[in-house]
């Protein structure tokens, strides 16, 4: 019997981690989903998979805490012996001044959107090493390169996020595990719900193919790099910005 591939997505219990999660059972992965709180939500996520035809475990996991990501792991190893995938897409993000901001905020950005790769990475990497193959694809975002006025704490974080992507693919090539992250442009998520009808004009006047990207053009990039299609790619920070 062939063993189906098997997928980690954190924040997947809507936008681009829902689409990605969606994406990944059609096309054959049986998939564990995350979210921090959302258990009603990811609960509807987990069951659209499995009409699918997919397996699915799901727990609210916060993978700011290295104790919570320790329990989901524990759970991980129950339900399979292989994890092929990891997709760290759970973020949050802050709007304003950085003299605004609170010191809770500062490290609640940096902890879930920084250690949180490295809490799933800790424990996804010596199951992967075990069986010499393996994925991990970080989500990003172009301010992560360029910096956003306003949003200097997720700018700082999306930053660490490429250069944390750029060295574990060196460290892990040799055992034939890639890592590469997508960064994301303007796209069409809750994230984005608070801008007005103009002020999103004004970001899509920006944008050469003149629309905001949405959760399943994040989706089919990430489908390729998982795939063996992109097999000869690690390392790399993948911009999907529709030429901004």
């Amino acid at each position: 019997m062939i063993k189906k591939p098997v997928a980690l997505v954190t924040g997947a219990s809507r936008g681009i981690g829902e689409a990605i999660a969606i994406t990944l059972a059609e096309h054959g992965y049986d998939l564990i989903i995350t979210s921090q709180k959302s258990q009603l939500a990811l609960e509807n996520v987990a069951q659209k998979i499995k009409t699918l035809g997919a397996r699915c475990l799901w727990m609210t996991s916060d993978v700011a805490s290295y104790e919570d990501t320790h329990k989901l792991f524990e759970s991980i190893t129950d339900y399979t012996d292989h994890l092929d995938l990891v997709v760290n897409n759970a973020a949050c993000s802050y709007m304003g001044l950085l003299t605004d901001m609170s010191v809770d905020t500062w490290h609640q950005l940096l902890n879930t959107n920084l250690s949180g790769l490295f809490h799933t990475s800790k424990f996804v990497i010596p199951m992967m090493v075990s069986k010499k193959k393996g994925v991990i694809l970080n989500i990003s975002s172009i301010w992560g390169d360029t910096g956003a006025s306003c949003e200097v704490a997720y700018s700082t974080t999306k930053g660490g996020v490429n250069s944390f992507t750029k060295a574990l693919a060196k460290e892990l090539a040799p055992s034939n595990i890639r890592v590469n992250a997508v960064a994301c442009g303007v796209i069409d998520t809750h994230m984005n719900a608070w801008l007005s009808a103009s002020e999103k004009e004004t970001l899509i006047s920006d944008i050469g193919l003149g629309r905001m990207g949405t959760s399943q053009d994040i989706a089919n990039v990430v489908l390729f790099l998982a795939s063996d299609a992109a097999d000869y790619i690690t390392g790399q920070i993948i911009t999907v910005d529709g030429g901004i």
